[in-house]
């Protein structure tokens, strides 16, 4: 099959891609990047002219007069270069109900051309778009990702991105994807819950992870426990970094000669997955039910990630022993948690071990894949 994958926030399209091209299929990549993450892309629509010196400085002047970045209008412009290029492909994988990430009008009139050059077009939901903010909105869980704006509506301008999926606006753009797709797949467990009763959900399939690129080297502890805190600014609140900070600070206090803490903040993607080799564990996110790509791709390094691995993801795989740290918007829980590891350092490796085999088991590219060709063909 000829196929198209639009956008790219995670890796997820890339190691998919690998999938699918070792199954025989031919796949296009088109994306921009995703900012200082740098993702690669087949088709590229990166800002570059936004990124030149002029570019740039226009850029910053426009967006402190206006608050509006002008990338994006670059975004929608690189896309329609491309548009006669993204025709009759027999699947088309949009990431995001809007996935070229340009301003509102335009994203629908380049979505539009996309659905009137290609019949079937699958909508990928692995991150925040108005079905899943309307069910974080209502509160629908024990907790998520708006925690921090209940509980301080001051952060608001922090979580616009958030609230802007359920402006007029985007619930154009939203009905235009939903009245044009075959279907809608959800990349993990937090998805599910709030798409498991929408009449297009076509089910879960797990993040794809080559694990024939991402080499696992059993961890050994000779010296210091390594823990590393990878910070975005952009999700810093929704990823609920203060509260490892604040854990941080009281187990560094505790255990200073037993531990060593590393942290990096905004970098590219392959800087990012690099900084963290040397470590044993992985401080990612406290906010959400499983897991994200970065906390996959660390556990496929067989490292100990704190993050999303609450009974919904356990109870799916049938999971009897961590192969995680489920984390929790709690400080002395994540303190707890970390000294009983810190204190018992061969469970670090017991865990490290079991997290490979489960992505080994439940994400092998080629497996996943092969998911996503037989959804495709229903």
């Amino acid at each position: 099959m000829r196929i198209l994958l639009v956008g790219e926030f995670s890796r997820l399209h890339n190691s998919l891609k690998e999938g699918l091209e070792a199954l025989g299929h031919e796949v296009i990549i088109i994306a921009n990047g995703d900012s200082f993450k740098n993702y690669p892309s087949d088709l590229s629509t990166k800002a570059r002219w936004c990124e030149t010196k002029l570019g740039n400085i226009t850029r910053q002047i426009i967006y402190r007069l206006s608050k509006f970045d002008i990338a994006k209008i670059e975004f929608g412009l690189r896309f329609y270069l491309f548009i006669k290029r993204l025709k009759n492909y027999d699947i088309v994988q949009l990431i995001n109900e809007q996935p070229i990430q340009t301003i509102p009008v335009f994203e629908r009139i380049l979505i539009r051309k996309i659905f009137k050059q290609n019949k079937n077009v699958f909508l990928l939901c692995c991150s925040v778009d108005f079905e899943v903010a309307q069910h974080l909105m209502n509160k629908k869980e024990r907790y998520s990702i708006m925690n921090p704006y209940f509980e301080n509506p001051k952060l608001k301008k922090e979580f616009s991105y958030i609230l802007n999926f359920l402006s007029n606006n985007h619930k154009k753009t939203h009905d235009l994807v939903f009245q044009n797709i075959q279907g809608v797949i959800c990349s993990d467990m937090d998805y599910v819950l709030a798409m498991q009763k929408h009449p297009m959900f076509l089910g879960l399939i797990p993040n794809p992870i080559n694990t024939d690129t991402i080499e696992f080297n059993e961890l050994k502890i000779e010296d210091k426990i390594i823990v590393f805190l990878g910070i975005n600014r952009g999700t810093y609140h929704t990823k609920g970094i203060t509260f490892f900070e604040k854990a941080l600070k009281i187990i560094k206090a505790k255990y200073t000669s037993k531990i060593e803490v590393v942290i990096a903040e905004n970098l590219p993607y392959q800087t990012y997955i690099n900084q963290y080799n040397s470590a044993h564990i992985i401080l990612d996110q406290v906010y959400s039910f499983d897991q994200g790509y970065n906390a996959l791709e660390a556990m496929a390094k067989g490292k100990v990630v704190f993050t999303g691995a609450e009974k919904e993801f356990t109870q799916y795989y049938n999971l009897t022993e961590k192969v995680a740290i489920n984390a929790l918007p709690d400080v002395n829980y994540l303190v707890n948690e970390l000294e009983y590891l810190i204190e018992n350092p061969t469970e670090i490796i017991a865990i490290g071990e079991r997290a490979r085999k489960f992505i080994e088991t439940e994400h092998n590219y080629i497996k996943i894949a092969k998911k996503y060709s037989e959804i495709w063909s229903v």
